[in-house]
């Protein structure tokens, strides 16, 4: 059985409110000739005649009376289930969304972002969870909305982004540390003792990285997957920390941050979402809202 051809709603509705295939024509812009061979394509598909001759007009067989009702309400579905989606009332949404980020994001951009929420969308919730794994699945599978991070050989091809902020790499270490008494050259840096982060794997850390094609390395006591334990650590003992400055400003309050002794890229810290959200109007402003305020 072949599927029916949805743009006959509009043509059965058109006969049936104007009661002739002349009428029919001007309202949908057709000829009349058109408009013959769509009645009989509807006629075929009903099997009924649907409108007959009477004297010098058609009238609407019992079959077409009880369809009159019946697409007059099914017509305005179909129209807006076709048609874009309305203009967004910001004050009538009730979504959560949830977003997927590192620590020092929340403590960094959070406030902000709830402030707008609450201001101008009450009804929209923003869950904050943290990245357990790097391979995107939780964006795929539809357990996360957003995630924010550094884009890379392993982010999916498929995926939309769009920058937030760049940022660069500092030093931090506990107020009064030795190494804050004079110049901080490179050969007393890597002399420290350090924490390093984990998460691109061992000695694969930026600062490793760096120090490598320099031929130095530093001295590592220990590492942790997160700049926000390297931070504590850091804060409690002699040991230096390496992170992003912007993204973990609020993080070394009470602490001191030295430029670096060697030169580093800066990284760029970008938004990710899947394709099926992207044309999704309350998706589209919060990407909006999470960039300005990245952006201020």
């Amino acid at each position: 059985m072949s599927t029916p051809d949805l743009n006959l709603l509009m043509t059965l509705d058109a006969l049936l409110s104007e009661g002739s295939v002349a009428g029919a024509a001007r309202r949908l812009g057709l000829s009349p000739s058109a408009m013959s061979r769509a009645l009989q394509r509807l006629r075929d598909c009903t099997g009924d005649p649907l409108l007959v001759r009477s004297g010098r007009g058609l009238v609407p067989t019992p079959r077409a009376v009880a369809l009159r009702e019946q697409v007059s309400e099914l017509l305005p579905r179909v129209l807006q289930t076709l048609s874009p989606a309305p203009t967004l009332d910001l004050g009538k949404v009730n979504r959560t969304f949830t977003l997927l980020c590192s620590d020092g994001f929340v403590e960094n951009f959070g406030p902000s972002l709830l402030m707008r929420l609450n201001r101008e969308a009450p009804g929209i919730r923003l869950n904050f969870l943290p990245k357990v794994r790097r391979d995107n699945s939780y964006l795929r599978d539809g357990t996360a909305d957003l995630e924010t991070g550094v884009i890379g050989k392993g982010t999916a091809q498929e995926l939309h982004a769009r920058a937030l902020f760049r940022d660069h790499f500092v030093g931090v270490a506990r107020e009064g540390h030795p190494l804050l008494n004079g110049d901080i050259t490179l050969a007393r840096y890597i002399e420290c003792d350090h924490v390093a982060d984990t998460r691109h794997g061992l000695g694969h850390d930026p600062v490793d990285v760096a120090l490598a094609a320099l031929g130095a390395r530093r001295h590592i006591v220990t590492s942790v997957a997160g700049f926000a334990t390297a931070l504590a650590l850091a804060r409690s003992t002699g040991l230096l920390a390496t992170v992003p400055e912007r993204h973990t400003r609020y993080l070394r309050t009470g602490m001191a941050t030295f430029p670096l002794p060697l030169a580093m890229a800066e990284i760029t810290l970008s938004m990710l979402w899947h394709p099926r959200l992207d044309a999704d109007p309350a998706h589209k402003w919060l990407r909006s809202v999470i960039h300005e305020v990245c952006m201020q």
